[in-house]
Formats: C-alpha cells, structure tokens, sequence
C-alpha cells in the first residue's frame, strides 16, 4: 500500500530564486520498486528525480537512485547537489564532507564558501576524440559548419555527453537545435572581462524532439576536465548556463592540487511536504 513520504523539490545552481534546475526528492525511499520510482520520476517530468535510500556501503553517508521521465542515470550532477542539500536539511551529517552513493560510485561532496555544496567529479566513462560520423551527426544537430566547431571531444561521466567547443559564448547562444538521439553539450568562452567564463548549452533526447537542460552539472564537471586539461581555462572559474531558457544558472568550478575538480553552485528548497508512494 503506498504511504506518505517527505518529499521537497529542490532548485539548484540558481542566480536567484526560480533561476536554476529543479529536483524531485522522495527522502525516504525504503521498499520502493524500481519501476514504482520511474513512474514517479515520469509524473513529475522534471530533468530528474532521485529517491534516498540507506546506503549499501559502509563508507558513504546515504544512498540514491536517479531517473529522468524515462530511464535511470548512474550519475548525474544537479541531482547530486540538490539531494544532498534536502537530506542534510532533513537532519544528515553536519560534517564538511559528505559522501553520497549512487550506480556510478561514491560521489564525495563539500561545503564551500557561505555553505555552498559542491562534488567532486566522476571519472569519465568514455573519452577521446570524437568519431567523424558522430561529430557530422552533433553538428546537423546544432546547426554547425564544419570551421564553427573548434574541438570536440566525448566527456562521457554518466549520461552520456558528447561535447563541442565553439569560438563564442554568442556562438552557443545562437544554436538552434534539431533532435538528435545523444546528448550533445556545446560550450564556447565569454567576452574578456565578464563576469562568467563559460557559455554551456545541454541537448538531449525527449519524446522525439529536441529538449534544452536548464543546468547541467554532469556535463559542467566533464566539460571542467577537457577544458583545464588543455589549457583553455584556468580554476577557479563559474560557468553560465540557462540563459537561452531565461535561466541564470552559475556552475562554480575549482580544481584542488591533486587534479580533483569540484563542481558547485548554490541549493534552495523551494517545495516541501510529503508523496503518497
């Protein structure tokens, strides 16, 4: 029989309220079947939904399961920040490192500056240069010449992105998209002197149709490992997405002497009460 369960919607890497991407959290999953939770994450048609769970290892402090409408994704980055916000809010540990468990591993996340979460970035799962016939396929789905695409690269850390640089954030502004079967992330450098860094684009899939990513931190932190480790950014820096959706998203991005990168932007709980599942 279904029961009521805490449940809050979380908006995450926002300028302001109602200015990120929102997530769907049910924070106590327990006995829930996996196709109980991808209806679910299918009703509220949100980019994603995760479901808390005890964790299976030891060494992590909470589990989840994430889904978008129709499938469920190893890992993904907006999800991560806003379903550790919900459960430290719930009463989680009030350590500075938190360590999340999901398909893809044991995610570690950190309190920043003013409390500011942030995770450190997965090992990607597939990347290297980008095959001819999959790159002519992301630039008829961007609307791209060949000379308007500077780099491309597969940054694949869960969700599987493939990724292009362009030579301008109003380059990235100016896509129009036509459907296409990947998921496609498009990233071009500011003007000298803006605030932000970065303009990101996400693309994927839904229902036959293309279908825009408001904020995107999966595609943020792959994008943050190609981009420092050839030179075209230095750390820290913040990356603006959402704007073509009349978003202000801002991924903070920094780099620790290790290599490791952290992902961050700000959480705020903006509904809350409880689900009937």
């Amino acid at each position: 029989m279904p029961r009521q369960r805490v449940f809050v919607q979380v908006d995450v890497f926002g300028d302001g309220s109602c200015t990120g991407n929102p997530v769907a959290v049910v924070l106590d999953a327990a006995g829930m079947q996996t196709a109980e939770m991808q209806r679910f994450a299918h009703w509220t048609n949100l980019s994603e939904t995760t479901f808390v769970l005890a964790p299976e290892d030891a060494h992590a402090d909470y589990g989840v399961r994430i889904f978008t409408p129709d499938r469920e994704l190893p890992f993904a980055g907006h999800p991560t920040l806003g379903t550790c916000h919900a459960w430290l809010e719930a009463g989680g540990s009030a350590g500075d490192v938190i360590r999340q468990q999901c398909d893809a591993g044991i995610v570690e996340i950190r309190r920043g500056p003013g409390g500011r979460l942030a995770f450190a970035a997965p090992p990607l799962l597939r990347s290297g240069p980008v095959e001819p016939e999959v790159l002519a396929e992301v630039r008829r789905a961007l609307g791209l010449r060949e000379d308007e695409v500077v780099d491309a690269q597969w940054v694949d850390n869960g969700p599987g992105w493939v990724a292009v640089l362009l030579d301008s954030a109003e380059r990235v502004l100016a896509i129009e998209p036509r459907f296409s079967e990947l998921d496609i992330g498009a990233v071009g450098p500011a003007a000298e002197g803006d605030d932000e860094a970065l303009e990101v684009r996400a693309f994927l899939p839904k229902h036959g149709a293309p279908d825009e990513d408001p904020v995107t931190g999966s595609l943020n932190a792959s994008l943050a490992g190609w981009l420092l480790e050839t030179g075209r950014v230095r750390a820290p820096y913040v990356a603006r997405q959402g704007t073509a959706l009349g978003r202000r998203g801002r991924v903070h991005v920094d780099r620790d002497p290790d290599g490791t990168v952290w992902v961050g932007g700000a959480t705020e709980t903006l509904v809350e009460g409880t689900v009937s599942l």
